[in-house]
């Protein structure tokens, strides 16, 4: 795990940032590497809340995780009064936090299906 005062790389960021999202019961978590796909992030975590209650607690918990391990806070928040679909760009790592019916709608994994996935195994204990 990445503690205060460790420079964090942009997966260990992307895992941190899955983690914290997964102790929230976040469901069908997806790290992409987006490196090779576009020059605006390295990363891109795709996951879903039940209910917009829930996507809001999930987003809210990246970030205070984020930012009590030392870890630079987000650089902007989207979407989080709504709760539908909340953005919180990290600058190397873009987290999309949807309801399920948002993310059905979006399709950001379809959309970017060419993104190799990273393994998220060590989260299903």
């Amino acid at each position: 795990m990445i503690r205060e005062g460790d420079q964090a790389n942009s997966l260990e960021l992307g895992l941190a940032a899955a983690a914290a999202a997964n102790d929230k019961k976040a469901r069908d978590l997806v790290l992409m590497d987006m490196r090779e796909l576009v020059d605006y992030t390295d990363y891109m975590l795709v996951c879903t809340g039940a209910t917009p209650r829930q996507t809001v607690a999930i987003a809210q918990e990246i970030r205070l995780r984020l930012k009590r391990d030392g870890i630079a806070p987000a650089q902007r928040v989207e979407g989080e009064r709504e709760g539908e679909w909340i953005l919180i760009d990290l600058l190397d790592v873009v987290v999309h936090v949807f309801t399920p019916e948002a993310r059905d709608f979006y399709r950001l994994d379809r959309l970017w299906r060419q993104a190799p996935r990273e393994s998220l195994e060590a989260l299903a204990s």
